[in-house]
């Protein structure tokens, strides 16, 4: 095996070393027990999540967007 294989083979090993503690830590398993003052509150709707992660980024973009080509056509008409 080549000195470039195994440094190779080093770095795939750490970094898979490493994602499985991450991946272990985070686990949700401490999520079991509620901390002090913790207050969840209701849960959201299907139509209030859809409308939240969805919809709302999704006109965020357009919205943007809109205004980024508002702008550049602003720009082109007065350089004319």
């Amino acid at each position: 095996m080549s000195t470039k294989a195994k440094k190779n083979a080093l770095r795939a090993g750490t970094i898979t070393a490493g994602l499985t503690l991450m991946l272990l830590m985070s686990s949700p398993a401490f999520a079991l027990t509620r901390d002090d003052g913790d207050d969840p509150g209701p849960g959201l709707s299907v139509m209030e999540t859809l409308g939240l992660y969805v919809a709302a980024p999704i006109v965020s973009f357009l919205v943007i967007a809109g205004l980024v080509m508002i702008g550049s056509k602003s720009d082109k008409q007065t350089t004319s």
